[in-house]
C-alpha cells in the first residue's frame, strides 16, 4: 500500500521553468556564453549548483559557483515576484487535497533551492499539505542520482516500496527508478521533449490521477 507521495516541484506543482529559462539565459548573456538548447534541456531536473558546476568547467568561467548561484537567484526572484499570472498547474491542488484527505503523507523533493521552494510555498499556501521538504541544494549530485528521493523516503519514514514519485523530467524519472520507487511521469506541455518512457505510468493531466488510484498501486 502506498503511504507517501513524493512530488517534484518545478513542472509538476508549478511551472516556473519559463522563469528559470529567462533567468539562466539572461545570465548566460551577461557571462558571454552561448548554451545550446539541447544542452540546456539536459539540465532539467538538476540543481542550479550542479548546472553551474558543469558550465564553469565547460566554458572555463572565472566566477565562483556561489556567485553564479546568487546572481541566478536574484534574476529568478525579480520575475517570480512580479509575475501576477503565475499559478499552480491545473488540477494539482485538487489532487494534493485529495491525497491529504486520504491520510497519505506528502513530501516535496525538488532540485530547487530551499529559498525558491519557500517562496513558492509562501505564495501559494502549500506548507499545510507537506510533511517534509527536501531541496537538491543539500546533495552533491542532482537527479538522475537517486539520493534526493532516498532521503525523502527516509524523512517520511516510509520504505521505498510504499512510496511513489511524481516527476516531469527524464532526470527525475531516472532518479526515482534508481531509488527503487514507483514513478508517475507527468507529461506536461511545459516539459516538452523530456523522455518519460522509464516511468511506470504516464499522465497528461492531474485529473487522470486520484488518491484512491494511488492507494491501489501495487509495487512488485
Amino acid at each position: 500500500m502506498i503511504r507517501t507521495v513524493i512530488f517534484d516541484m518545478d513542472g509538476v506543482i508549478i511551472d516556473t521553468e519559463p522563469i528559470h529559462h529567462q533567468a539562466f539565459f539572461t545570465q548566460f548573456a551577461e557571462l558571454g556564453i552561448t548554451v545550446p538548447d539541447e544542452l540546456y534541456a539536459s539540465f532539467l531536473g538538476s540543481s542550479t549548483r550542479n548546472v553551474f558546476q558543469q558550465l564553469k568547467q565547460q566554458f572555463g568561467l572565472p566566477q565562483e559557483v556561489e556567485a553564479l548561484l546568487l546572481r541566478k537567484r536574484e534574476l529568478f526572484n525579480q520575475t517570480f515576484d512580479t509575475d501576477a499570472s503565475l499559478d499552480l498547474l491545473p488540477g494539482v491542488r485538487a489532487l494534493i487535497e485529495d491525497i491529504q484527505r486520504h491520510g497519505i503523507q506528502l513530501v516535496v523533493a525538488s532540485s530547487a533551492s530551499k529559498a525558491t521552494i519557500a517562496r513558492v510555498f509562501k505564495r501559494f499556501g502549500l506548507a499545510p499539505y507537506f510533511a517534509h521538504v527536501v531541496s537538491g541544494e543539500d546533495f552533491a549530485q542532482s537527479k538522475p542520482n537517486p539520493a534526493i528521493f532516498l532521503h525523502a523516503a527516509s524523512q517520511a519514514e516510509t520504505p521505498v516500496t510504499e512510496c511513489i514519485v511524481i516527476e516531469d523530467s527524464a532526470n527525475g524519472v531516472a532518479a526515482a527508478k534508481a531509488a527503487g520507487i514507483y514513478c508517475i511521469g507527468y507529461a506536461s506541455p511545459h516539459s516538452a521533449g523530456q523522455d518519460l518512457r522509464r516511468a511506470d505510468r504516464i499522465i497528461q493531466d492531474f485529473s487522470e490521477l486520484s488518491a484512491t488510484q494511488i492507494e491501489a498501486i501495487e509495487v512488485a
